[in-house]
C-alpha cells in the first residue's frame, strides 16, 4: 500500500456548496471522483464488482458509500414523492375506488336491473362471483405479470394498465346481465393486478427501508379515503332518478372517464427510475440511486436467475407473507364486498344512512393505519404491532356474531363493532412494506411479489363466497371463518418473527467472529443483485 495520500473509500462525504435555497449539494464530479478513489485504493479488498451490476445502476452508482447529509435527503425524498408517491396514492385511490363501486352499485339497482335477485327479493349468491372472477383472474395472469413488470418500464406500463381498466369501468354502465358483467369484471382483474405489485417494486427501488413502512401505508390507507369521498360520491350519485341511465351506470361511466384521464397523466409525469428520470439532474439522480444503497435489495436487474427463483420457493419468508396477505384479505374481500349490504340489513339502517356510515368506516380505517405506522417508527416493532391489531379483529368479529340486533342502541353498538373489525388491516399493510424491505435479488423479488399476490388473490376470491345468501343478515358461517383466519395470522406472525430474529442474530455471530461479509460498513456488494440470503451482510426489518 502506497503512502501517498488519497480520499477514505470507505465513506466519501463530499464538500457541499450552497444553493438559492441553500441546500447543501454534491457535484457529479464530486460522485466521479468518490468511484476512482474506490477503485484505485481498497484497503480491505472490498469492491462492488461491475459485472454483477445492471448497466444502467452501474452508470450512476459509487463502489464508495456516499454520506448525504439529513438536509439533502429530505430534499430528494421531497422530489420523489411529488413524481412517484403522489401518483401512486392517486392511482391507488382511484383502484380502490374503482372496486368500491360494486358495493356501493349493490343498494343503487344494479342487481335488480341485471336480473340478480332471488324470488323473494333478497341479492342472489351470483352477486358475490362479481367479485370472485377479478381475483381469479389476478390468480392466474400475476406470475406473468410480475415477470413483465420487472422487464418493462414500470411507470409507462402501469400508465396502459390505468387506461384499460379505465376503460372496462366505464364498459360496465353497458351491462345488462349477470354475463356481460362477468366478462368486465374479469377484464377489470387483469388490468388492475399490475397495481399493487409495481407498487412494492417502485417504493424499494425508489425509497430508503425507514421510509417505506409510511410510503406504503400512506398509498395503501387510500382504501378508507375511498369509503370517505366513495360514500359520498354514491350519496350524490342516488339522487339521479330521471334520464337515460341509472344511477349506478353513471358511476362506473364517471370513474372510467376520470381514470383514463389520469392514466395519460402518468405517462407524462412519472418517471420509470432513477436512472430514466429526465426530470431530475444528473447529479440529483446519482445521488437517488446512493441513498437505496443501505436497502441492500437491489435496484434493478433485468437478467432473470433461476437460482433465485430456486431462493424464493425455498426461503420461509416467502410463505408468511403470502400467509398474511391470504388471511387479511379473505375478510377484507368479504366485509368490502358485503359492507353495505351489512350494514343496511344486517344492522338496519337505510340506504341513504348506509352511504354516509360507509364515510365513517373509512375514516376509522385511515386512523387505524396511520397508527400502526406511527407506532412502527417509534418502536421499530413491525410484527408486534401487527399483533397489536389483531386484537380488536377478534373482539369485534365475537360481538358482530352473539350480540342481538333489536334496539337502536345495539344497532349503533354492532355498528362499531363492525368498524373495529377492520383493524387488521394493520397486518395487510405492514406486511407489504416488511416484504419490500426484506426480500433482495430482482428475480427473488418478482417471485415473492407474484407468490404474495396470489395468495392475495385466493384471499380475495374466496372472501365473499363464505358470505352464503341463506345466512343473510347474520353470516354467521363468513364470521366463523373470519375468526379463524385471525387465529391462523397469530400463529404466521410469531413463527415469522422467530425466525427473523434467529437469522439477525446468525449474522451478528459471523460478524462478532470477525467475517467481514457480515460487516461491511461500505455496502460495498449493495447492487450486485444478490438475495437477501446470499449477502450475510443484509438485517432482517422485524
Amino acid at each position: 500500500m502506497s503512502s501517498t495520500e488519497v480520499p477514505d473509500p470507505d465513506v466519501v462525504r463530499p464538500t457541499s456548496h450552497h444553493h438559492d435555497d441553500d441546500a447543501k449539494r454534491y457535484s457529479t464530479e464530486e460522485v466521479e471522483r468518490a468511484r476512482s478513489a474506490a477503485d484505485d485504493v481498497d484497503e480491505k479488498g472490498e469492491r462492488e464488482d461491475y459485472d454483477k451490476v445492471d448497466q444502467e445502476v452501474a452508470k450512476y452508482s459509487s463502489s464508495a458509500r456516499i454520506e448525504i447529509s439529513p438536509e439533502e435527503n429530505d430534499r430528494l425524498r421531497k422530489l420523489i414523492d411529488t413524481r412517484v408517491l403522489v401518483v401512486m396514492i392517486t392511482t391507488y385511490f382511484l383502484q380502490a375506488i374503482d372496486k368500491g363501486t360494486l358495493s356501493f352499485s349493490s343498494i343503487m339497482g344494479l342487481p335488480k336491473d341485471t336480473g340478480m335477485l332471488t324470488p323473494d327479493g333478497k341479492v342472489g349468491q351470483n352477486f358475490s362471483w362479481l367479485t370472485t372472477c377479478i381475483y381469479i383472474t389476478i390468480l392466474v395472469v400475476e406470475y406473468p405479470q410480475n415477470y413483465i413488470i420487472s422487464r418493462v418500464p414500470v411507470a409507462k406500463y402501469l400508465s396502459f394498465s390505468i387506461i384499460a381498466w379505465g376503460i372496462v369501468l366505464a364498459c360496465h354502465a353497458a351491462c345488462k346481465n349477470f354475463t356481460g358483467l362477468v366478462i368486465v369484471r374479469t377484464l377489470l382483474g387483469l388490468f388492475e393486478s399490475a397495481c399493487q405489485p409495481a407498487f412494492v417494486i417502485l417504493s424499494a427501488m425508489w425509497y430508503k427501508r425507514e421510509e417505506q413502512a409510511s410510503r406504503v401505508t400512506y398509498w395503501y390507507m387510500m382504501n378508507g379515503a375511498q369509503q370517505i369521498v366513495g360514500g359520498l360520491l354514491a350519496y350524490c350519485f342516488t339522487l339521479i332518478t330521471d334520464g337515460p341511465l341509472k344511477s349506478w351506470q353513471w358511476l362506473f361511466l364517471s370513474y372510467g372517464i376520470i381514470s383514463v384521464i389520469f392514466g395519460v397523466f402518468v405517462l407524462w409525469w412519472m418517471p420509470d427510475s432513477p436512472m430514466r428520470a429526465a426530470c431530475f439532474t444528473e447529479e440529483d439522480k446519482r445521488l437517488m440511486v446512493e441513498r437505496v444503497r443501505e436497502n441492500q435489495t437491489g435496484l434493478q436487474n433485468r437478467v432473470f436467475k433461476k437460482e433465485q427463483v430456486w431462493d424464493a420457493l425455498t426461503d420461509p419468508q416467502t410463505w408468511c407473507y403470502a400467509g398474511i396477505q391470504f388471511t387479511t384479505t379473505l375478510p377484507t374481500s368479504g366485509l368490502g364486498a358485503f359492507a353495505n349490504l351489512i350494514i343496511s340489513g344486517s344492522l338496519g339502517f337505510t340506504n341513504l344512512q348506509t352511504q354516509l356510515l360507509a364515510m365513517v368506516l373509512g375514516f376509522y380505517i385511515i386512523m387505524v393505519l396511520l397508527a400502526s405506522v406511527w407506532l412502527v417508527k417509534k418502536f421499530n416493532q413491525n410484527i408486534l404491532t401487527m399483533l397489536g391489531f389483531i386484537i380488536p379483529s377478534f373482539v369485534g368479529t365475537i360481538l358482530l356474531m352473539t350480540l342481538p340486533n333489536h334496539t337502536f342502541s345495539q344497532h349503533v353498538g354492532l355498528l362499531i363493532s363492525y368498524y373495529i373489525t377492520l383493524s387488521f388491516w394493520a397486518a395487510q399493510t405492514l406486511g407489504l412494506s416488511m416484504m419490500s424491505r426484506n426480500v433482495g435479488g430482482q428475480t427473488k423479488k418478482s417471485v415473492v411479489v407474484a407468490t404474495n399476490f396470489v395468495f392475495w388473490s385466493a384471499g380475495n376470491a374466496i372472501g365473499p363466497q363464505v358470505f352464503l345468501s341463506r345466512e343473510a343478515p347474520k353470516y354467521f358461517t363468513a364470521f366463523s371463518t373470519h375468526l379463524a383466519c385471525y387465529a391462523l395470522l397469530v400463529i404466521i406472525l410469531v413463527f415469522f418473527r422467530f425466525y427473523l430474529a434467529k437469522q439477525n442474530s446468525k449474522r451478528d455471530q459471523l460478524a462478532a467472529a470477525g467475517v467481514s461479509e457480515a460487516r461491511d460498513e461500505r455496502l460495498a456488494h449493495a447492487f450486485e443483485d444478490l438475495t437477501d440470503r446470499e449477502n450475510p451482510n443484509f438485517r432482517y426489518v422485524i
